[in-house]
C-alpha cells in the first residue's frame, strides 16, 4: 500500500513540474505592417457641463507599408461611443477616431479607454479621453475669464 501512494505521489509530482515548464514560441513581426501614428493618444477636455455630449476626434496616420484595417474599436463604458472608418487607411493616408462621451448624470472626474484592434504592427492601441464633468451648481460657481480681467492694469 505505502509502495503505491509513494508511486501515486511521484507520477503526480512529476506531471506538475513538467507543466510548469513553458514553452517559448517565437513569430517574427512583419516589417511591412500598418502603423499608427496618432497625433495624440489622450485627450483632455478639462472641466465641461453636464448633460451634453462632447465629441473629440483622434487624428492618426498609417505609417506603415500596409493597408491598415480597423477590425474593431471598444470604449470602456457605455457612457463612451466610439466611430472608426470601416474602409482600410493606405499606407501614408491619414484617418481619424471619434470619440463621443455622453456627460448626462455623470459628474465628477472620468477617464475613459478606447482600445482599437487592428491589423497594425500594434494588435490592440489603447487612446483615452478624461475631464472633469461640472454640475449645473459648480459651473455657476466656476469664475468666468474674460479678456478685461486677464488684462488687468500694471
Amino acid at each position: 500500500m505505502n509502495k503505491v501512494l509513494l508511486a501515486l505521489t511521484l507520477f503526480l509530482a512529476t506531471s506538475l513540474v513538467s507543466q510548469a515548464q513553458e514553452k517559448k514560441v517565437e513569430t517574427k513581426a512583419n516589417p511591412n505592417a500598418p502603423v499608427f501614428k496618432f497625433q495624440e493618444e489622450i485627450f483632455d477636455f478639462g472641466e465641461i457641463p453636464e448633460g451634453p455630449q462632447v465629441t473629440h476626434e483622434f487624428k492618426f496616420k498609417n505609417i506603415g507599408k500596409e493597408p491598415l484595417v480597423l477590425a474593431n474599436v471598444k470604449a470602456s463604458c457605455g457612457c463612451t461611443t466610439p466611430s472608426w472608418p470601416k474602409e482600410p487607411v493606405l499606407p501614408g493616408k491619414e484617418s481619424s477616431v471619434t470619440a463621443t462621451y455622453n456627460t448626462q448624470g455623470r459628474v465628477g472626474p472620468f477617464t475613459k479607454a478606447i482600445s482599437i484592434t487592428s491589423n497594425a504592427s500594434e494588435a490592440v492601441k489603447v487612446i483615452s479621453i478624461k475631464g472633469t464633468v461640472l454640475s449645473p451648481e459648480q459651473e455657476k460657481s466656476v469664475p468666468v475669464k474674460t479678456p478685461a480681467l486677464m488684462m488687468a492694469p500694471k
